[in-house]
């Protein structure tokens, strides 16, 4: 009697992965895993403010409890509504504006590097304007229209979007560029097919950092001056004292970059898959 032989395939244990695998985790998981470190560090920032309002009974007019700002937030939640989608609009238009000018700037600067060398300090120095100071004379040279909002939003975010974009070109792979140019490519071939894919992962970096200053930059020329906003909306609640309405506004400023934060890497996400991980999966 002849007995059944086992072979490999059928010795092997239907168990873990074999030794040297990496499992692949979903992205909710992942999403979770990189999350909860902030969110608990949120929640105890919260449980020990609401603590110290109670136990030395602080005026809600000096500082109101987490709890007090999210009832009367909600109780507001109209009014702070109405005051949150003009902010919305006018940072998507101001930020809209400082994309268009900082990528015209970087390609001129790219394919002019006399242009680069006289524009690069000037970006720098920019800088060095205080807004608190430029704000208020958009308003009085522009009136409490769209145009001043932008124009204060635009001046904030435009260095990090034109830097990056500028640092991402020139930090091109120059072997590739030589030999696309050995092949007869044209400058402008060169830039579409190397330059402008290689500087689009700086471009992300530096988008990050604009659009989470584009909200600020939003709230700040409303503050100054204008009809609708959550700048306005915080400084009349300023000057009520109701600095629970004042919070509460704030928290709907954080919520809305956060969100914008997020929205760029699902962006980035879609126009580069390839980009991540090491650059796992780049053709």
């Amino acid at each position: 009697m002849t007995r059944p032989m086992t072979t490999a395939s059928t010795a092997t244990p239907a168990g873990p992965a074999r030794e040297g695998t990496v499992p692949v985790r979903s992205p909710v998981r992942r999403l979770l895993g990189r999350a909860w470190p902030p969110l608990v560090l949120v929640a105890v920032g919260l449980v020990a403010w609401q603590w110290c309002v109670t136990a030395f009974g602080v005026r809600p007019q000096v500082l109101p409890s987490p709890l007090r700002v999210l009832e009367q937030g909600w109780a507001f939640r109209e009014q702070i509504w109405t005051n949150t989608v003009p902010t919305m609009q006018v940072t998507a238009v101001g930020f809209a504006v400082s994309l268009a000018l900082g990528w015209a700037l970087a390609i001129a600067v790219d394919f002019s590097p006399w242009l680069r060398r006289a524009l690069t300090p000037l970006l720098v120095a920019s800088q060095t304007m205080p807004i608190i100071a430029i704000a208020p004379l958009m308003i009085i040279w522009f009136g409490f229209g769209l145009l001043p909002k932008v124009l204060v939003i635009a001046l904030v975010t435009f260095f990090p979007v034109a830097v990056g974009l500028i640092e991402g070109f020139a930090a091109t792979d120059r072997a590739a560029t030589n030999l696309l140019r050995s092949m007869g490519a044209s400058r402008w071939q060169q830039f579409r097919y190397v330059r402008l894919p290689g500087a689009l992962p700086s471009f992300f970096t530096a988008l990050r950092i604009g659009i989470t200053y584009a909200v600020t930059g939003a709230i700040f020329a409303e503050y100054v001056g204008a009809t609708a906003g959550l700048g306005i909306f915080m400084n009349l609640q300023k000057n009520s004292f109701r600095t629970d309405l004042v919070l509460a506004a704030v928290l709907v400023t954080a919520l809305l970059s956060i969100a914008l934060f997020g929205l760029t890497y699902v962006v980035q996400r879609l126009v580069i898959p390839w980009h991540g991980k090491g650059g796992r999966g780049r053709p």
